[in-house]
């Protein structure tokens, strides 16, 4: 006899162990749960299973039935987490092995190819061509390579920073196929070094070991050194925010910069000062002030303002919510606010609490904005609807007494595409306000 995961006792001897990628155990659903898998959607919560028939390990393969014992898709178990099972394909004859994940990452790799996501391409400078290796395109490009849900691999991220790759392992199961997924990524890439990132809610959420820093290859002694729209950045692979650099508002930074001309400036979480650099450098803005709570970060966005020439900047370190209350008391007037903070839900449960906090840091920032001043205000948290964001901000124009006039609804980059069966993975919301 084999343990289900809801705890029921499943005979496992009728269990035949399966070929290498077919599934080794079969994940029941509840009745009237199976609608949202028949359509693609890649998460399957332990709310919504039944009985798991078999005895899977952590990271198995599996595949999803309906109550009535229809395939519905494969996937990969998680016993440790709440998001029990994530989905890669619908068809029952492909299996889930070493060459599946390398077309996978072959074709995302392949659609980054494409003209329209080089920001030198559209600068007049072509990338080299596809058979020189990706990473290998331009010493200086920066890009997002696989994107998770969006490309077909629930729990991969792969960021290129010129001839080296930072991974991000999100779940359980890519973890445990780390090795093969870095020699196809290799092989795809030509990279000189591979890093690993991990956050540390994902580690928890779904149970592996914390290895920050975890590498293969060489990797530069110092900082890799990008260009985005005639910008330099340091980017620290080891220690950055996420992966080093935050590569989605790659066009949010550029496109907000055209309303910053002559307008003293607030870029709040400021990081490596990509927002701040860019209203001095394409914006015309008068001056910037920008504030982040990490010492480095500050320290960066320094060293970043120095090596491009820029003046009229200045970074200093501050909690954002208590910076902006000083700066109201000080009586202080701002042209143009930029709002890019942390990401505020991690899950369902904390949607109300987040959108409570988005609701007074941005009614802090309309407080302190001139007539007629510009507010870029953001949210990276995929559980927050863009629908619930917008409200929240009909909140504020309430509660301040202000008009909020939306100029522009914006997203992230094209490298980070969403997924139309999960629009889970729409989690960067950008709205360029006018706040009268």
């Amino acid at each position: 006899m084999g343990s289900s995961i809801d705890g029921t006792m499943t005979d496992s001897a009728d269990h035949i162990s399966a070929p290498s990628g077919l599934g080794t155990a079969q994940v029941i659903l509840k009745p009237r749960k199976a609608q949202p898998f028949f359509g693609r959607h890649p998460w399957v919560l332990d709310s919504a299973i039944h009985r798991v028939e078999g005895a899977p390990a952590d990271g198995d393969v599996v595949d999803l039935l309906s109550d009535k014992g229809r395939f519905i898709a494969r996937g990969m178990l998680n016993g440790r987490s709440k998001l029990r099972v994530r989905l890669y394909t619908w068809d029952a004859a492909e299996l889930i092995n070493d060459e599946f994940f390398y077309r996978r990452l072959e074709s995302a790799i392949k659609f980054r190819q494409c003209s329209t996501f080089s920001p030198r391409e559209r600068s007049g400078v072509r990338n080299e061509p596809l058979t020189r290796g990706v990473a290998r395109g331009q010493p200086n490009d920066a890009l997002r390579l696989v994107f998770s849900e969006a490309d077909g691999l629930s729990g991969l991220i792969v960021d290129r920073y010129g001839e080296y790759l930072v991974v991000q392992a999100t779940s359980l199961a890519i973890w445990k196929r780390l090795d093969p997924l870095v020699d196809s990524l290799l092989q795809l890439t030509h990279a000189r070094g591979i890093v690993l990132r991990q956050e540390a809610g994902a580690v928890k959420l779904e149970g592996f070991p914390h290895e920050e820093g975890r590498h293969w290859g060489k990797l530069p002694d110092g900082p890799v050194f990008i260009e985005e729209h005639g910008l330099r950045y340091g980017v620290d692979l080891r220690e950055g925010q996420k992966t080093g650099f935050y590569l989605d508002q790659r066009e949010n930074r550029r496109t907000a910069a055209a309303y910053f001309a002559g307008r003293r400036v607030l870029d709040m979480f400021c990081y490596s000062g990509g927002f701040a650099m860019n209203a001095i450098k394409h914006g015309g803005a008068a001056e910037v002030l920008g504030v982040d709570t990490s010492e480095k970060a500050v320290a960066l966005a320094r060293a970043n303002a120095e090596l491009n020439g820029l003046a009229n900047l200045q970074f200093q370190t501050g909690d954002g919510f208590r910076t902006l209350q000083d700066l109201a008391e000080n009586r202080d007037r701002f042209g143009a606010i930029v709002l890019d903070p942390p990401k505020f839900a991690r899950s369902r449960a904390a949607v109300n609490d987040a959108l409570m906090a988005y609701h007074h840091i941005n009614r802090l920032a309309v407080n302190l904005l001139e007539p007629g001043g510009i507010l870029v205000t953001c949210s990276c948290s995929g559980h927050v609807a863009r629908e619930d964001f917008l409200h929240m901000l009909a909140g504020v124009a309430q509660r301040s007494g202000r008009n909020i006039q939306i100029l522009e609804q914006r997203g992230a980059a094209e490298d980070h595409p969403v997924a139309a069966t999960c629009l889970e993975s729409e989690y960067l919301k950008c709205f360029i306000c006018r706040v009268i």
